[in-house]
């Protein structure tokens, strides 16, 4: 398998980001890692592995990369409304660094998939939501879709309501609204099974932004598996493998 790898600027966090491509022809995908992750882990837990027959037809290609969930959502001494305007920072460089060097890698290539495991997940849903118009497919694997429920202090701001989708989504309206029921498609993944209730609260809120979805009538699927599915690797890697070769 072609595999590529890259050091990006990452301004204000410190250090570059890594991303790490797979595969030489086909739909882009880009994958958040869970809470804290590099670039590296998908591949490191099997992830690639399961998908490595798309990758390796040329139906896909892999974008993997790095969190800077540290400095940002699981940073807990700082107020909520701050961890938002980093979260700011850090889809700036999704947008500003990572987007511009996929366009490079895959001329011509448009209409990404973006995907993501646990804190993963609601990257890829919040990236959808806003960028509909380069990534019109989310798969979102045991997400939870509310920061402010993630051990948060202080003010809820304008930063922090335009990034949490449980507040924003039943808000939505107008033209955006009528753009996003056109354009996009969420598939919401999550299992019954340990660590998916508690401590997560993946499934509970999974189910509620399913809701607020359908509300909305935005497309999208609420794929709930069975009490022996876990928020764990050995799940997420048969969820990958059911639901990516239906959108590559």
């Amino acid at each position: 398998m072609d595999r590529h790898q890259v050091e990006l600027d990452a301004p204000g966090f410190g250090r570059s980001g890594t991303v790490i491509r797979y595969g030489h022809w086909g739909r882009p995908v880009l994958v958040f890692p869970s809470e804290r992750g590099r670039a590296w882990d998908y591949e490191n837990n099997g992830m690639v592995g399961v998908v490595a027959d798309l990758v390796d037809a040329g139906r896909c290609k892999l974008y993997c990369v790095d969190s800077f969930d540290d400095q940002t959502w699981s940073d807990s001494s700082l107020p909520l409304e701050e961890r938002a305007r980093r979260h700011g920072a850090y889809a700036s460089w999704i947008l500003d660094q990572v987007v511009p060097f996929v366009g490079t890698d895959s001329p011509g290539a448009t209409d990404a998939v973006v995907t993501g495991c646990s804190m993963g997940a609601y990257h890829a849903l919040q990236l959808a939501l806003t960028r509909a118009d380069l990534f019109p497919v989310a798969i979102c694997q045991s997400g939870n879709y509310d920061p402010a429920a993630w051990n948060a202090w202080g003010e809820r701001g304008e930063a922090a309501y335009f990034t949490n989708p449980s507040d924003y989504v039943a808000h939505l309206n107008g033209e955006h609204l009528d753009w996003l029921r056109a354009r996009l498609h969420v598939v919401l993944v999550v299992g019954e099974g340990p660590w998916e209730t508690h401590p997560t609260g993946s499934l509970p809120s999974a189910r509620h932004l399913a809701g607020l979805l359908a509300d909305k009538g935005i497309p999208h699927e609420l794929d709930v598996w069975g009490h022996d599915s876990a928020h764990d690797w050995d799940w997420w890697r048969k969820q990958i493998a059911h639901h990516l070769p239906r959108f590559v």
